[in-house]
């Protein structure tokens, strides 16, 4: 019999895969001997199974759970739905990754109009009791049954407003009963049945609904950008409940053991008196920081602050807890790694390894690859903040700054960003179905929350921007505005700029600068250097972005793409000349306008990388993207070229293909017309020996794309070869370059084995290989692809993470028959894949020598080259 079910005494955290990370860590700290509730977990196999199952809990599952719910209640010494001395339970979900507000909770699982009838004479604190009952139908109503939370809370601002109270804290015993009656009544009106009055279908209930919440869209969207696998699904946690909302003796917090905004070494949190973990989580209440409740029960901070120590050293990495006091005595409810920002990420990895905590191999692995984004983007400019006007002052909760047209929910910021746009997220408070909108915004701000509500939390893991608890401003949702305090209103599409890191906003668009970067950025990548085996090289087609990529520590440019070259306006009308031309003759003319704007090109960039390596990408998309599509284009360049209006419009007719990607474009533009490859050729060995003179020292690598077949690449490279080495003897100099091929068609990588008998290299551009492997049109597969997201056949979208599964296969293919024709053939990828964490790690383990990508990816791209190593340490 398969084991679904294991009591906290019977895990640890090893166990994460199978108990989920909350689970684990639970059971862990039951281990080391801290005060934690009593509870049960239902594995990540159960959840599985339940799909399996058509999502249905089998009666195998539903035995365990009532099994070791008798376990529980023998523990504890109550009994589930007993009215003198019931059992209440928490019911969370638990993956093996954090998903912070990704899944569903229950609080206060058991009660019933009989149960807290009893529960309130057994206690004497009828207010305590109802209040958690009427917390427990808005929280069933909403997880379980999927109504929508607004009509209870409408309903609770009504009651509220009715008594002329503010907090929900002022209501009296007797209001709260008047409150559960009421909530009976709507969830009546919502189901059509009464509230469920039996503890066990309850339970039951509330296990299916945390299973089911592992495939609502907000958990798939999170699971899509962070990498988590459909197939490891969640875990659920029944723990008994204990109470920070029975007095004033009693509360609830959210702390970390180090600031995951800046990585301070010092307590960092916030707790509410007299209040459940949701109303801090929510941000329905602003919290108090966690330092002050020294000053109001310093024996029970004394004991947090031991067991935050405790469990930082215990983990070795900072800790975000959860937990609560009842009547004046502390429970941990949880402990995980910490979300923080990468400043915070940086910080907290320098300062371990100086206090002898972890290792640097081990600091290399505490900060995820893709936070580095976070510091490698523009902040405001320092002057142009100075003169910019406050208009209100909220919590800087995640860092960074942001500036951009507002929105009032998710669905109109993924539009506007749709749109080219920048939008900023404002919002009363976030709640997971934000998530879409989170990522889609510049920055987010909330009138409500505070430092660890779902903003901030979610805010900061995503490395966004944002600005929450600014209680000063005011919203009119409806009508899509924005109020200050004096009285300014800022309507949708309105320019905003928020300050993550002071907690500002201001009301206009403000300047940005260029980040600078040092301190711990810099120790910490001087390890990630020492360690990685792989190059980073940075896919560049000007100076700017070349000198860019070098000052992020890129090795090369392993992508220069000359078509970028061609496009400014004195040089995109001599290129249609040479396109429209008919005569070979015509042609040659308009590329000898062309040939010193390369040559000038080429000479800045190899200047600008200083003697490291640049492969030089021929010509590649197809002649269509170069032609005049106007009247207007069209007539002068038929003046131009001597011919009539008509004649020309018909040869850019002529020349335009049903399938361009698929037609007259890389190579075979220079087998149909070798003058083209002849003046790039020129242009390349002509600027390398300029700049060899000033002492720069380049070996120019000369990338022919799109090859399918052997004699094809030697058709072209004989072509470069006979012009290069003109070139070079008439120069009288001694000049070394490389000739390779860009692999991104399906047949080049099987028949590499031939290809590389004439490739010094192959670079695999992963983004057309990935195109014609799946066959999908990667400007056109975004229109279906979410279907395939939602149902579950895809999990990620290959053009943005590489599928190693099937499109890896054929470049390990074409790695092994490339080194078995040439042993010492150079190999890298130079697609966008180059700068995706996982991609990298496989091109490690494939046995690439480099991989390039955009340069403000080449700081994330030396990290995850580096954790690749580390990694495959571990395995071994």
């Amino acid at each position: 019999m398969i084991k679904y079910v294991y009591s906290f005494k019977e895990g640890n955290k090893e166990m994460r895969n199978l108990l989920g990370g909350k689970g684990a860590n639970l059971a862990e700290m039951v281990g080391i001997g801290l005060p934690v509730p009593d509870g049960f977990i239902v594995t990540t196999e159960a959840c599985n199974k339940y799909y399996e199952d058509n999502k249905v809990i089998s009666e195998e599952v539903k035995d365990q759970v009532f099994e070791y719910l008798e376990k529980l209640e023998q523990a504890t010494g109550k009994k589930l739905g007993d009215t003198n001395n019931p059992l209440l339970v928490s019911v969370r979900s638990g993956s093996r990754a954090s998903m912070p507000g990704m899944m569903d909770t229950v609080l206060n699982l058991g009660l019933n109009d009989e149960v807290v009838e009893g529960f309130a004479q057994a206690t004497g604190n009828p207010r305590f009791t109802y209040d958690s009952y009427r917390r427990f139908i808005q929280m069933f109503a909403d997880v379980v049954k999927g109504y929508p939370k607004s009509s209870f809370e409408r309903l609770l601002d009504e009651i509220k407003e009715s008594k002329g109270i503010k907090n929900d804290t002022d209501l009296t015993a007797d209001d709260m009963k008047e409150v559960v009656s009421k909530f009976e009544n709507v969830y009546k009106e919502l189901s059509g049945v009464d509230f469920p009055q039996d503890p066990k279908e309850q339970l039951i209930e509330a296990i299916t609904a945390v299973f089911r919440s592992w495939m609502n869209e907000r958990a798939i969207i999170y699971r899509k950008m962070n990498d988590i696998p459909a197939n490891w699904g969640t875990a659920v946690n029944i723990q008994e409940m204990v109470y920070g909302n029975r007095g004033d003796d009693c509360g609830t917090g959210v702390a970390f053991t180090r600031n995951p905004s800046t990585g301070e070494n010092k307590l960092y949190g916030e707790y509410l008196i007299n209040a459940q973990g949701e109303d801090v989580v929510a941000g329905i209440r602003t919290p108090q920081p966690i330092s002050t409740l020294e000053e109001i029960m310093p024996d029970i901070y004394n004991q947090f602050s031991t067991i935050a120590k405790k469990l930082e050293n215990h983990y070795k990495d900072m800790q975000d807890m959860e937990f609560t006091i009842e009547s004046g005595k502390l429970f941990m409810l949880q402990t995980r790694n910490g979300k923080r920002t990468a400043q915070a990420a940086l910080k907290i990895a320098v300062d371990m390894v100086n206090e002898g905590m972890i290792s640097k191999e081990e600091a290399i692995l505490k900060v995820e690859p893709k936070q580095l984004d976070q510091l490698l983007h523009p902040a405001f400019d320092p002057v142009s903040l100075n003169k910019a006007l406050v208009i209100a002052e909220g919590l800087a909760a995640s860092p960074g700054a942001a500036n951009g047209k507002i929105y009032f929910n998710a669905e109109d910021v993924s539009n506007a960003k749709a749109r080219g746009e920048k939008p900023i997220l404002v919002r009363l408070e976030t709640s997971p179905e934000d998530i879409q909108g989170m990522n889609d915004a510049q920055g987010i701000l909330t009138l409500r929350g505070g430092m660890t509500s779902h903003a901030a939390v979610v805010a900061r893991g995503m490395g966004r921007c944002c600005v929450s608890g600014c209680g000063t401003l005011r919203i009119d949702e409806e009508n899509k505005t924005l109020k200050t305090e004096d009285g300014k209103v800022f309507k949708e599409g309105d320019s905003i700029s928020l300050d993550g890191s002071t907690g500002k906003v201001y009301g206009e668009e403000i300047k940005t600068v260029e980040p600078e970067i040092s301190g711990d950025f810099e120790i910490f990548m001087g390890w990630v250097d020492a360690v990685r085996k792989l190059k980073i090289r940075t896919n560049a087609d000007t100076p700017k972005d070349a000198k860019q990529a070098r000052a992020f520590g890129a090795e090369g440019i392993g992508l220069c793409r000359t078509e970028h070259m061609f496009f400014e306006e004195d040089r995109i009308f001599n290129f249609r000349k040479m396109i429209t031309a008919e005569t070979e003759e015509k042609r040659r003319a308009a590329l000898d306008k062309i040939l010193p704007f390369q040559r000038e090109d080429f000479e800045k960039i190899f200047e600008t990388m200083e003697g490291y390596p640049v492969v030089i990408r021929y010509l590649d998309p197809p002649l269509h993207e170069f032609l005049p599509h106007t009247n207007e284009e069209i007539h002068p360049l038929a003046d131009s070229l001597g011919v009539s209006f008509e004649s020309l419009k018909n040869r850019v007719e002529s020349l335009k293909e049903f399938n361009p990607m698929m037609g007259h474009r890389g190579c075979r533009l220079a087998v149909t017309y070798p003058e083209i490859a002849e003046m790039q050729t020129r242009a390349v060995i002509e600027a390398a020996i300029t700049v060899n003179k000033k002492g720069v020292n380049i070996s120019p690598e000369i990338m022919i794309p799109l090859t399918c077949d052997v004699k094809e690449l030697k058709y072209v490279k004989d072509i470069v070869c006979k012009t290069a080495d003109e070139i070079i003897q008439n120069s009288n100099v001694d000049l070394k370059y490389h000739v390779g091929t860009m692999i991104e068609i399906p047949r080049a990588t099987l028949l590499a084995d031939e290809i590389a008998k004439e490739a010094e290299f192959f670079s695999f551009g992963t983004n057309d290989l990935t195109q014609m492997a799946y066959g999908f049109s990667r400007d056109d597969a975004s229109k279906f692809l979410d279907e395939y997201y939602k149902k579950q056949i895809f999990e990620s979208d290959p053009f943005e993470k590489l599928d190693q599964h099937g499109v890896g296969k054929l470049i390990e293919m074409a790695v092994l028959k490339g080194r078995e024709a040439r042993p010492d053939i150079h190999l890298g990828i130079c697609g966008e894949h180059g700068g995706e964490p996982s991609s990298v790690e496989f091109c490690h383990r494939i046995g690439l020598d480099y991989v390039s990508c955009s340069p403000y990816r080449v700081p994330l791209a030396r990290l995850a080259a580096a954790q690749a190593v580390i990694k495959a340490k571990q395995v071994k």
